[in-house]
This record gives structure tokens, C-alpha cells and sequence, in this order.
């Protein structure tokens, strides 16, 4: 279930009753075959990351639909092979900062530093991207709204056009939104998120008043043959 403090946070717009009605749904689909990430793991971003951690919101769409991937973390994957999502978020981080992915495809070290991971619909139907994105999408934008209305600035980082559209949401003048392709975009090479440079930008913007950031979020870690 979501933790006690984020619906303490999310304030008079959170309905407990509304996300029921999507929890019964999502549990409806479970009956009926496979759902992505197993049913403890829907919350886990924000088991992983307080509303006063926040530092970062990493927005992805929905889960990997493919069995084992999804970990309830945007765009993590310790399980198998690589997606093509995270193997050119790795791409992005040697281009920027010289680093690998800490743990291999596991960003909940992200998490614990303040990395929200946030997809937009925390569930998906197996092999059917995008299928659950209509029952969360409520539920996300109060998230969003939420972090929008916290006195301390958040950098938001945008990937893709559809992360740029729901950030629309962030109004307020101390959040930094930095915005690139999506990791996994067929786009023109110099549109590519590998030369938005995210992690070095975010890092930066954490520096700015207002964002009061404990220390510089420590992405990865150097290549063995460093």
C-alpha cells in the first residue's frame, strides 16, 4: 500500500477511495493473467523515496511488460538483460559522467538518495505496453501536483515528449525541468538523450537556492578498467 507519509503529502487531493477502485482493477487483471511488477512491489518508489527526499523525478511511462523486468522503479531492471531503455540511459551516463549503472540494471540505489522513479501508470499487462495508463493517470498527476506545491525545488527530469506533456503540471518557478529524448526514442543522433548530458545537469540545477540538496546524487560508478 502507499506509505502512510506520501498520503499525508498528497494532502486533500489524494481519494483513498479512488485509488481502491484502481488497486480492484488492477487486481481484476490479475486474475486474469499477468501484471507487471508483482503486486508488493506497485509502491516501491515510494518506499524507497520520502516526499521530503525528493531531490529528483525520473518519469517513465509504465513498467517493462516483459516477465521479470519491471521492479516498480522507472526504468530499472536488476533481473536479465538489459532493455533498450536502460542500456542507452547507461550509454547517457558514460557520455557525461564516465560511469556505469550502479548494480547493473538496479537503480534503487537512485532511489535512496532522493531519485524518485516515478512511471506514470504503476502497472502494466504483460506484453501490452501503455495498457494501464488510463487508471493511473489521476493518481500520478496529484503526485506530480503535490511535488509542485513543496516549498523545496525539484529537478525533473523529462524524458520523452509524454514526460514533457504530464510536467506541464510543474508550475512553480524554483523546480528545474530538464528535458531530452526518451532513452528508448529512434531519433536523429544529435536529439539523443546520450548529449543532453541529464545526470550532470541535475546535479548542477541542485546546486541552484532553494534546492537545498545534501550532496550531489552519486549516479554510477567507474568502469572496472578505471
Amino acid at each position: 500500500m502507499l506509505p502512510e507519509a506520501w498520503i499525508e503529502a498528497l494532502g486533500e487531493e489524494f481519494d483513498a477511495s479512488r485509488l481502491s477502485a484502481v488497486l480492484n482493477a488492477v487486481e481484476d487483471e490479475r486474475a486474469r493473467g499477468a501484471v507487471y511488477p508483482p503486486a508488493n512491489r506497485v509502491f516501491r518508489a515510494f518506499e524507497l523515496t520520502t516526499y521530503d527526499q525528493v531531490n529528483v523525478v525520473i518519469l517513465g511511462q509504465d513498467p517493462y511488460p516483459g516477465e521479470g523486468q519491471a521492479d516498480g522503479l522507472s526504468f530499472s531492471a536488476p533481473n536479465g538483460p538489459k532493455p533498450l531503455s536502460l542500456r542507452n540511459i547507461e550509454r547517457a551516463l558514460r557520455e557525461d559522467l564516465a560511469l556505469n549503472l550502479p548494480d547493473g540494471g538496479d537503480l534503487a540505489a537512485w532511489a535512496q538518495q532522493g531519485v524518485l522513479l516515478l512511471n506514470t501508470a504503476l502497472t502494466v499487462k504483460a506484453g501490452a505496453a501503455n495498457s494501464h495508463a488510463a487508471l493511473w493517470q489521476d493518481f500520478t498527476n496529484t503526485v506530480i501536483r503535490a511535488l509542485n506545491d513543496r516549498p523545496r525545488g525539484v529537478v525533473f527530469l523529462a524524458w520523452g515528449q509524454a514526460a514533457v506533456r504530464q510536467l506541464r503540471l510543474v508550475t512553480h518557478a524554483h523546480h528545474k525541468i530538464i528535458p531530452a529524448a526518451h532513452p528508448a526514442a529512434r531519433v536523429k543522433a544529435e536529439k539523443r538523450m546520450y548529449f543532453a548530458q541529464p545526470f550532470s545537469q541535475a546535479n548542477a540545477a541542485g546546486n541552484a537556492p532553494g534546492m537545498d540538496w545534501p550532496s550531489p546524487i552519486v549516479w554510477g560508478r567507474l568502469p572496472r578498467h578505471q
